[in-house]
């Protein structure tokens, strides 16, 4: 049986997509606005897609040892779960507001729709990703061994979701190197372009809206 949410009958889920960078800063505030509306039924569930310059960013579980040599990247403390990863041009991140308050206010299990929401994606552009059992994420078998090509991080406040999911199509991965991406030194990270893989983020953003359907 399929981990499916039950679609809310009076809010539907809308999509926002930004074709522009959008500044870090400028997407929490938003998401704070967006959250707020939500709360108060004035707005639809949103999934919002978009990119942003690059930027380490720090969950509520980062250590500073994880930060090893970030130039003059920008690096800001993010109120989502996990630890330090790496943001920029290049990766479709995914932000995702929902009201578990209409769903399962299960943590567990919405973690859990995510990974799969995601496993199914991209099994549509053929690429195998799973998951494991102790490390959060999205991982590949790739041209340097088992590789996240998905991070995973969410906030939730009052069982209304924020933050969400970041895939890396084709960003430059040589901003990895200045972290421990996630606490997890033995891991590389990856990306489509990587896998010899050509979709456009474009092209995987209309197979998200065509999966979600399974999931929520």
């Amino acid at each position: 049986m399929k981990n499916k949410y039950i679609e809310s009958s009076s809010n539907l889920i809308k999509w926002k997509t930004s074709s522009n960078l959008i500044k870090y800063n400028v997407a929490i505030e938003n998401m704070g606005k967006y959250i707020k509306d939500i709360k108060n039924n004035k707005s639809p569930e949103i999934i919002w897609l978009l990119e942003h310059p690059s930027i380490y960013t720090c969950g509520r579980s980062a250590k500073n040892d994880d930060l090893l040599n970030t130039y003059n990247t920008p690096v800001i403390n993010s109120g989502r779960g996990g630890q330090v990863t790496y943001h920029g041009p290049g990766q479709r991140i995914i932000y995702i507001m929902l009201n578990l308050q209409n769903r399962e206010k299960d943590v567990k299990k919405y973690i859990h729709t995510l990974e799969n929401w995601m496993i199914m994606s991209l099994k549509q552009i053929n690429i195998k990703a799973h998951t494991a059992a102790d490390r959060i994420g999205l991982w590949v078998e790739g041209p340097k061994g088992e590789s996240k090509i998905g991070a995973i991080g969410v906030r939730i406040s009052k069982w209304i979701t924020s933050h969400g999911i970041s895939i890396n199509i084709d960003p430059d991965l040589s901003f990895y190197n200045g972290i421990i991406p996630c606490g997890l030194n033995n891991y590389p990270v990856t990306s489509f372009r990587e896998l010899g893989c050509n979709t456009k983020i474009t092209e995987f953003d209309e197979i998200i809206k065509k999966t979600i359907k399974d999931f929520f």
